[in-house]
């Protein structure tokens, strides 16, 4: 094997070795990005370029940031990654001043300027994916695959001694971290999903229920744009405790492996992408045993990814599905292709599924018993 490894080197030209070097340097520091942007976003600085009008100077930005006089070099080599890898953009005018601006992807972290922004901002998200908690834990990969105590347990607990659901539960800001992320992205999409897929919803003929729907984001949204739906949002008792008053929304504490309020429709929200396939089999089944015939007008929505997706070839969507699978191990969650999605509703009693793939790396499912 040793003699042959030497023999494809010798048979790759100078050039080429060193163009191999340089992608094996940036798949190395790949990282540095996420790591950049958590930075911004804790900084605000989308923020800050929003308030000057869309456009901000280094020496502005840092003021209006709290950067430390010595650290305006920094700050500078910061916004050349970002604006590098496309986060901001960045100009220099005929006066030689270099003028940082939004770009379409941050301006999903303004926070601040008017309702619009407020409601689109998903810097909480990145909170959430750019966090130390999880990813302390993807540095366990190498023991998880092959040591067999470490195997039996997830990522995290391998990494922290919990489960990521134990850890949320006696930690109150890392529940409002992960919450706060959670209600972000939901505000975010389900705007759109309700403009864009509203025959998912409007088919609903009279009663819903979200299952893990936390504080009610999600359920909210569905039962102002459809007031003929009795929105019920089903949660784990600490969860429920916290949420909002709402006229429009029941909450009930529960367990979703035990039992799930009957309903004409159950939704699944993110929900699936946590659970191994054994533990999707019994949420399912307890899907199915909540809602009525499908010519009654039974059926489980799922919105969560869908791997390879015909709408999905494109390399950012590809690479952002792999990733995101692989950052999932990190609690022994998936993301599963059509045929893995296929085995575990089968498996669970339905008899026919649906999928309506969404731009991005979403995918709405109907499942009909």
């Amino acid at each position: 094997m040793a003699s042959h490894v030497q023999e494809d080197e010798i048979t790759m030209s100078s050039e080429e070795l060193l163009q191999a070097q340089l992608e094996l340097y940036h798949h190395c520091f790949v990282y540095i990005k996420s790591m950049a942007l958590g930075a911004a976003t804790e900084l605000r600085i989308a923020d800050a370029i929003h308030l000057r009008g869309g456009a901000t100077t280094l020496s502005d930005l840092a003021a209006d940031t709290g950067i430390h006089r010595t650290k305006v070099s920094h700050l500078q080599r910061l916004m050349r990654v970002l604006t590098t890898s496309g986060v901001f953009s960045v100009d220099v005018q005929a006066s030689g001043a270099t003028v940082y601006k939004l770009t379409r992807v941050s301006g999903l972290l303004v926070g601040v300027g008017g309702e619009r922004p407020r409601r689109c901002d998903l810097s909480p998200i990145v909170s959430v994916l750019v966090n130390p908690v999880p990813v302390t834990a993807l540095f366990s990969i190498r023991e998880w695959f092959t040591d067999g105590k470490s195997a039996a347990s997830s990522l995290f607990e391998v990494a922290h001694g919990c489960t990521r659901w134990e850890m949320i539960a006696k930690d109150a800001g890392d529940d409002r971290v992960f919450n706060a992320g959670l209600d972000a992205d939901s505000r975010f999409s389900m705007e759109i999903i309700l403009r864009e897929y509203s025959g998912v919803f409007g088919s609903v003929r009279s009663s819903l229920v979200d299952v893990g729907g936390a504080h009610g984001t999600v359920a909210a949204a569905i039962a102002k744009a459809f007031p003929h739906i009795k929105c019920t949002v089903l949660d784990l008792p600490v969860v429920v405790a916290g949420a909002p008053a709402d006229d429009n929304l029941t909450f009930i504490a529960g367990d979703m492996f035990e039992y799930i309020p009957p309903a004409d429709t159950v939704l699944l929200k993110w929900i699936l992408h946590d659970w191994a396939d054994e533990d999707c089999v019994k949420i399912l089944r307890q899907c199915k045993k909540a809602i009525p015939t499908r010519d009654a007008g039974g059926k489980v929505i799922v919105m969560d990814m869908v791997v390879g997706t015909a709408g999905s070839q494109e390399t950012v969507s590809k690479e952002t599905e792999v990733l995101f699978d692989v950052f999932m191990m990190y609690i022994d969650g998936t993301q599963r292709e059509e045929h893995q999605w296929s085995k575990i509703f089968y498996e669970a009693g339905f008899s026919d599924y649906r999928i309506t793939p969404m731009t991005g790396i979403r995918s709405i499912i109907e499942v009909y018993p």
